[in-house]
């Protein structure tokens, strides 16, 4: 029987940061060391940071990563260590290698590269074709990034060079669905093979994707011996036993709040943290409308920037309610942030007279509307510019899906937390981040007659969103069936929805692309995200 200790690093490593991301290699590494551990283990790509994309075409960049992984070989005198890098031998692949004894030992290929979703694998990288296995303190162990465990035979392959234990580095990004799915793909893997996992994933936002973690410990009979808690940054140690091909997690963190919100809402707000941090804005302003998106969007802000950083702006015209008024007041004062009272009432004036002799005596329509929309936008972008804090648009999935957006107007921002949610999830994630305040004796950070009052634009007198739009429950359930499903017309209809709505609907969804792609990026949360996971022509004859 063979005992060994792993420490499995589950961190951010940012893309392109090499020397950092090797000097945080080393920091875990000599903390490994300490808690003796035989092997430690880092992410996909560690070196680079996942997705590197083009950067991955600069010779100079291949070379910074070759450079670090020689220098953190050099560092692992009485330890062993698996790092994720680039590997350049007139081909690129995607790596991992292990490091041991001052030398880079072995290095593995990733086998399976993926091409779907966010993923472009195959841009970039050459596949491997065997499953490397190394001995460790007498157990044989090995090695796959990511994609080659969703695939049989890469695990196949490391069983019959006679594994018995696999390591699997991933950067793997969540969505809604994710976590269940690597489980079952886990458990399967562990039962065709009869091989424990020690599945390691990446943590932390990049750009449009979030990684979440979610480490796990499958032993050999496929039975999940420890979950690490999503978008928590640790260092995770485990016994592992040979004989049994069964792990003992050691002090893993628990597992605070497993509900579908509190999991949602921790992604958004890791989302919306690193993007911010890891470009360098000092904080970030928002439109506070005194309606949910903007609501949410100031809460999450908060939660992951702290008040000191967020400014808020209320931009009232005739239309806005005495309701929103107060909401929006309410909300920054109870939670402490930089609020501004703006009224574009004259600026917005000043255009209809500027444009009217232009408009050809043209009775007053959506124009007018979008005029109101655009007049904010314009004092966001300036407020923006001045203070060097960076605009969050608020809009939601709903809204992005059928074009119910002003383009240059409430599309303006840089960063979108809320641009792969649904609005029925808007509401669900503002009831529970009331609750969890209560739960934590604070006071209710989003207003609750914002949650309860009918959704509004505000641009004209007594405007609903469903003046336009069906009842957002009927229109979310045709959109996820739409979108993430990929089901035609006939098939949503098949289920209940009445023809009509579902054509009109669709039609609002295709005529909208050419908005969407001049949205900002956003935080991927669903199984299908606008943007680089769904591309859809622009002009199209398809309906």
């Amino acid at each position: 029987m063979s005992q060994l200790r792993l420490a499995l690093a589950q961190f951010d490593f940012p893309v392109g940061a090499v020397a950092a991301n090797a000097a945080k290699v080393g920091d875990l590494m000599a903390q490994a060391r300490e808690g003796g551990a035989d092997l430690v283990v880092f992410p996909e790509l560690t070196l680079s940071g996942y997705p590197p994309e083009d950067l991955l075409l600069r010779p100079s960049f291949l070379a910074a990563c070759e450079c670090e992984l020689r220098a953190l070989a050099a560092q692992t005198h009485g330890l062993a260590a698996l790092v994720g890098h680039p590997h350049s031998e007139g081909e690129v692949y995607n790596a991992a290698s292990l490091l041991r004894d001052g030398n880079i030992e072995v290095t593995a290929h990733k086998q399976a590269l993926p091409n779907y979703g966010v993923f472009d694998d195959k841009r970039y990288f050459r596949p491997g074709h065997d499953s490397v296995v190394a001995q460790i303190e007498g157990v044989s162990v090995g090695f796959l990034i990511c994609e080659d465990i969703w695939q049989p035979e890469p695990a196949a392959r490391a069983s019959r060079a006679g594994a018995e234990l696999i390591v699997v580095i991933n950067a793997s990004p969540w969505d809604n669905a994710k976590q269940a799915e690597r489980e079952a793909v886990l458990r399967a893997r562990a039962a065709e093979t009869g091989c424990a996992i020690a599945y390691l994933n990446l943590i932390g936002g990049q750009d449009e994707v979030v990684y979440d973690g979610g480490s796990l410990l499958v032993n050999g009979d496929g039975r999940i011996a420890a979950r690490a808690p999503q978008f928590v940054d640790a260092l995770l140690w485990a016994e592992f036993d040979s004989e049994a091909r069964a792990f003992t997690a050691e002090g893993w963190p628990a597992h605070t709040d497993d509900a579908p919100e509190a999991i949602l809402y921790a992604a958004l707000t890791r989302g919306i943290r690193d993007y911010i941090d890891k470009n360098g804005f000092q904080g970030v302003l928002l439109g506070l409308s005194g309606g949910i998106d903007s609501a949410l969007t100031l809460a999450l802000a908060v939660d992951a920037l702290g008040p000191e950083r967020v400014t808020a702006v209320m931009m009232p015209t005739r239309y806005t309610s005495q309701l929103s008024l107060d909401g929006a007041r309410a909300q920054a004062e109870q939670l402490g942030v930089d609020y501004h009272v703006i009224s574009i009432e004259n600026t917005f004036e000043s255009f209809l007279h500027a444009l009217t002799p232009a408009f050809g005596g043209k009775p007053a329509d959506t124009t007018e509307e979008n005029l109101q929309s655009r007049t904010r936008g314009v004092m966001l972008m300036a407020l923006s510019n001045k203070h060097g804090r960076l605009l969050l648009a608020t809009g939601n999935k709903s809204e992005m899906a059928v074009g119910y957006a002003t383009l240059y107007g409430d599309m303006c921002g840089a960063y979108a937390p809320l641009k792969d949610v649904y609005k029925t999830v808007v509401y669900r994630l503002s009831r529970w981040r009331n609750a969890h305040g209560v739960r934590l004796g604070e006071a209710e950070p989003i207003p609750p007659a914002v949650i309860e009052r009918p959704p509004s634009a505000e641009l004209r007198d007594n405007q609903t969103d469903q003046d336009s739009l069906p009842p957002y429950d009927e229109l979310d359930a045709i959109l996820e069936r739409f979108i993430e499903n990929e089901q035609s017309q006939a098939e949503i209809a098949a289920q209940g929805f009445h023809a009509d709505t579902v054509r009109r609907v669709v039609r609002l969804v295709l005529n909208n692309e050419f908005k969407r792609r001049q949205s900002a990026p956003g935080p991927r949360v669903t199984t299908r995200a606008f943007g680089r996971e769904r591309r859809y022509p622009i002009t199209s004859g398809w309906r």
